[in-house]
């Protein structure tokens, strides 16, 4: 899936047409006291000597790009991916090949477009989030932003509960799940505060140490025997089965597509002319192997039938059942426990340093505010936040995950489409002035972007199958609980309506 760029030649054409133009509006200044007038002196001493990233959502220039890719398997090599593995039997009563099949397939699906916009990041320099100011205009972009920060602080939360229930088993009694929740989050805080160099420092080498985890986790738990059919006589069959592997699989899908909106932050910085393809794949198998490769092992777990371990996942959510897992190495087991709640960190730096840059792409007062300060403001959100929901992980990982993957369905779409058909070589546009980032009168002005999100709306609320309400086409394909259709049809929905709102865009206004 190579995505075509723009010529050097055209590049410098487009940029010199725009500095040829009527201004109308300045960019925010790469140079911190330029930028951050009000305290730009203490600022440059901070990113000058203390190491902590300066630039924000600005374009990364051609000359200021390096070799970097994050995109390993560190940010899905950690706990909170376990339990995702942990509901096709919890919740969905599927054997152990049928929760696999479904983990293979749907990651795969969802991987796709995630490594699509990847690409981008090269390409453009952007981030992901001011992307979408190509397809959805100024203002789209403040409506994505607005639902990627909530996606992000919901990944979160996610992982600082997990992460602190799992401090908290350790010594069961002596800290209190709030005290691990905040210790998590605070951990989490450090790297984002000092930005990109620290970030990709961190997760190239976070992933070793957690694959020998999840190999000490499978050895130890075949002491207590996998049992493969152990949920044979539970799972459903015909319709309702095929429910189920849906609705499961919308989560598993979910938890991969949901890295798509940040996907081009951390590959900004990679050389214009790196391949799209070699992205592409670097990308595709970074997620593909690791979370297949945990979600398997979190499905496996499940199926031990030996009491004393189906009572600890009962009593106390999948940290219980490491926990029980882990008891014969006794202090060697509390380790690999602190390990595992603190690998979380690997998968909650990306989201609390992506959130803190979709706070930025809101506009311009917000990007004139320094992103380390933002980063402050997400961490005191998903860490309250953890507090509040800290004895519902399960149903705020099941619920949140199936309804991420509706919204980041069709954007991909949407920018797919903007892409491949409007900005290809040859197309309307032939590409994309990188100049036109942060000028609104030269952007689209995002009507066909937000026309066709609305409709990708309408077509996740009709396929829905959650607790709190099913749709008209999500009940017809299941039976009493419905089938998830959500993601498919927001997909379909958007897809169709977008290229037809956008060539009348064009045409009637222009860009």
């Amino acid at each position: 899936m190579t995505a075509p760029t723009p010529a050097p030649s055209e590049t410098k054409d487009l940029e010199s047409a725009h500095q040829n133009g009527p201004e109308d509006t300045s960019v925010p200044s790469h140079d911190p006291p330029k930028r951050f007038a009000f305290v730009g002196s203490a600022l440059s001493r901070l990113f000058a000597r203390g190491g902590v990233e300066a630039r924000g959502v600005e374009r990364v220039p051609e000359d200021q790009r390096e070799t970097r890719n994050m995109w390993n398997k560190s940010v899905n090599t950690v706990l909170t991916t376990l339990p995702i593995g942990m509901l096709a039997q919890s919740i969905f009563t599927l054997t152990l090949p049928h929760a696999i099949s479904t983990i293979f397939c749907f990651t795969a699906l969802g991987a796709i477009p995630t490594s699509f916009i990847s690409t981008l990041g090269p390409q453009t320099g952007l981030r992901t989030m001011i992307i979408t100011r190509y397809s959805s205009g100024y203002f789209g972009c403040t409506v994505y932003s607005i639902l990627n920060i909530l996606t992000q602080l919901g990944f979160s939360v996610t992982a600082v509960i997990l992460g602190g229930q799992t401090l908290a088993s350790i010594n069961p009694g002596t800290l209190p799940l709030t005290a691990g929740i905040v210790i998590i989050g605070v951990c989490s805080l450090i790297p984002c505060f000092i930005g990109y160099h620290m970030v990709h420092h961190y997760e190239r080498y976070a992933w070793i140490v957690l694959f020998l985890v999840m190999l000490f986790l499978l050895g130890l738990g075949s002491k207590a025997g996998y049992d493969v059919n152990a949920q044979k006589r539970l799972e459903d069959s015909g319709k309702a089965l095929s429910s189920d592997i849906l609705s499961f699989g919308g989560i598993v899908f979910g938890s991969v597509v949901g890295w798509a909106p940040v996907a081009a932050d951390y590959n900004c910085r990679l050389p214009a002319e790196t391949p799209a393809f070699s992205v592409f794949i670097l990308t595709f198998f970074g997620l593909f192997i690791p979370i297949v490769f945990v979600e398997t092992v979190g499905a496996a777990l499940m199926t031990i039938t030996d009491p004393s371990y189906t009572d600890a996942f009962a009593n106390g959510g999948a940290g219980g059942l490491l926990g029980q897992i882990l008891s014969p190495w006794r202090g060697g087991g509390k380790f690999i426990l602190f390990v595992l709640a603190f690998s979380v960190i690997a998968n909650n730096v990306p989201n609390t340093y992506s959130a803190a840059l979709s706070i930025q792409a809101l506009g311009r007062p917000f990007a004139k505010i320094p992103r380390f300060f933002w980063t402050l403001i997400v961490f005191a959100a998903y860490t309250g936040a953890g507090v509040a929901g800290r004895e519902h992980f399960s149903e705020i990982l099941s619920n949140f995950l199936s309804i991420l993957s509706y919204w980041t369905t069709f954007f991909t779409v949407i920018v797919a489409e903007e892409h491949f058909i409007f900005r290809r070589h040859g197309g309307r546009f032939g590409g994309y002035n990188l100049e036109d980032w942060d000028s609104p009168s030269r952007l689209p002005i995002g009507i066909a972007g937000l026309l066709a999100g609305c409709f990708g709306v309408a077509g996740a609320v009709v396929g829905m199958a959650q607790v709190w309400y099913i749709g008209p086409l999500g009940r017809e394909a299941g039976e009493e609980f419905g089938a998830d259709l959500g993601f498919e049809l927001a997909a379909v929905f958007a897809g169709v309506t977008f290229p037809v709102f956008r060539w009348l865009e064009i045409k009637y206004v222009g860009r």
